[in-house]
């Protein structure tokens, strides 16, 4: 059996004898991630060095277990360790366990924690998923009196298939405090931690940061059940970072190099999310993901590549208007081209025809793709122009986009008959968030790509920063027929409640 060694020879109950404290301990509990018709990612944590061992099986009941001697989780790693598995059948559940074995004390080894994913099938079948982003933002973290972070739990109700977490999987320039007070009066109570009462400067903030939202037990148990696939945004460094800029005036860094808080912030992520590559080399996150005839998902990275923010209205493309960058724009065409699949679904972080300002306050600068020009292309909307003139001339049917970035929920439909250029077949994104963050919007629409508003659901006028107590916490579920190939994408509240829906039949 591939990846089997000594510790095969094992049986699966736990050494009793052994006292708990001599024993290390997975207080994260498991996750999977990077789930595709090739394999999924496990991934958990120890308290200590120790050896990661699995069993997996196709019955709750572990009679057909197989089992493998994973890496040894190492402090280099902040103790975390991931192991690759391939060849699972098609169209089951597997259940896994995970405990880590300490190699310096015989006997040593930690309780079981168990975890279950399905796999995809190759012939049609229903496929769902559920999507969203901002976790532990402006400054509403895990609040013990509402039960956490239950939306969580909401979402792991509808047993989805896997979840997109479109980015901000931390707020590590955001610290929390204790109490935050809502504007009629309320008393929002944290959870806080040493590493989440500042802004994360070192690879160990970093760290703290992660090992943050997993105090929440509902998204332990979100987690051991619904594989992730984890895109990164600006929050998961520094607000609208991109790697020349610097934070010589914020007074809370001493550290004032985005660059190096990057590769920090980098390597934190990499460790704490269920990533398909392993730690060394450079991050190449930009990735497809098979389940089945009737979907592709792809994975866009709209931080790595990106060069530095500003007025994004140059009039050729150069190094300046970089926002994927080259190399994962021609990877996205042959991608696309190459799919058989019914639905080709594009996940990335940010929206595409919203206008994010870099400094919101004096409006000025761009964040994201759109240059709040209603004009043709310029600066960053040129990558996004050639990449949807390359879908309408190569006839690639049903391409949509789920996003996030802008904490409020929308739906957009870009429309060539609306926009100033027009060489593009007309699509959908649909937006999402947050997961545990403010609530804020709308942002104005940009018209080269002609969006409208489907749907949205924004704070009151006047209100922004709306907290959960009050409803900013939302989430987007997309459920695919296999016999009929129907699509519908449906937002929903904390509660779970559709608050808009839209079903759309395959061209």
């Amino acid at each position: 059996m591939k990846g089997a060694g000594a510790l095969a020879a094992l049986p699966s109950r736990v050494f009793a004898q052994t006292s708990a404290a001599a024993r290390p301990r997975l207080m994260q509990g498991v996750q999977s991630g990077d789930i595709s018709i090739d394999g999924v990612t496990l991934w958990s944590r120890s308290d200590r060095a120790a050896r990661m061992i699995v069993e997996y099986a196709t019955t709750e009941r572990f009679t057909d277990a197989r089992r493998i001697e994973g890496p040894l989780a190492l402090e280099a790693a902040g103790f975390t360790s991931r192991l690759r598995l391939g060849e699972l059948p098609p169209g089951q559940t597997i259940f896994y366990r995970v405990a880590y074995a300490d190699p310096a004390i015989a006997g040593a080894t930690s309780d079981w924690v168990q975890g279950r994913f399905r796999t995809p099938l190759a012939a049609a079948a229903d496929v769902s998923f559920v999507w969203s982003a901002d976790t532990v933002g402006q400054g509403w973290g895990i609040n013990p009196d509402i039960g956490g972070m239950t939306i969580y739990e909401t979402m792991r109700s509808l047993a989805p298939d896997f979840f997109v977490h479109c980015g901000d999987t931390i707020y590590a320039d955001d610290p929390l405090a204790s109490e935050k007070k809502l504007p009629d009066g309320r008393l929002w109570k944290n959870l806080v931690t040493d590493a989440k009462s500042k802004v994360a400067e070192t690879l160990d903030e970093f760290r703290g940061n992660h090992l943050y939202n997993f105090l929440d037990a509902n998204l332990r148990h979100f987690n051991a059940e619904v594989p992730m696939i984890a895109l990164w945004d600006d929050h998961d460094v520094v607000d609208n970072w991109y790697r020349e800029k610097r934070l010589d005036e914020d007074p809370r860094y001493r550290e004032k190099s985005v660059g190096v808080l990057a590769q920090r912030a980098e390597r934190a992520f990499r460790e704490f999310m269920p990533l398909a590559g392993g730690l060394d080399g450079p991050m190449r996150l930009y990735r497809k993901f098979s389940f089945g005839p009737r979907l592709d998902l792809f994975r866009l990275d709209m931080r790595s590549f990106r060069a530095a923010n500003g007025p994004n209205r140059q009039e050729g493309a150069d190094k300046d208007t970089a926002f994927l960058g080259l190399e994962q724009v021609g990877w996205l065409k042959q991608a696309l081209k190459s799919s058989t699949a019914t639905w080709k679904i594009i996940a990335a972080d940010m929206p595409l025809g919203l206008v994010v300002f870099d400094d919101w306050r004096r409006k000025s600068g761009f964040e994201a793709v759109a240059n709040s020009d209603d004009g043709p292309p310029l600066g960053r909307e040129l990558e996004i122009a050639g990449l949807l003139s390359f879908i309408r001339r190569e006839d690639i049917r049903n391409v949509h986009w789920i996003t996030a970035d802008v904490h409020y929920p929308a739906t957009h439909r870009y429309d060539p008959a609306r926009a100033a250029f027009q060489d593009f077949t007309p699509f959908y994104e649909f937006v999402s968030g947050p997961l545990c963050a403010g609530g804020f919007g709308p942002n104005a629409l940009d018209g080269t790509f002609g969006p409208q508003v489907i749907f949205q659901k924004v704070p009151p006028p006047g209100r922004f920063d709306l907290s959960p107590l009050e409803g900013s916490c939302h989430f987007g579920h997309v459920k695919i027929d296999g016999r009929s190939g129907a699509m519908t994408v449906s937002h929903r509240d904390a509660s779970g409640k559709v608050i808009h829906s839209l079903e759309l039949a395959p061209s």
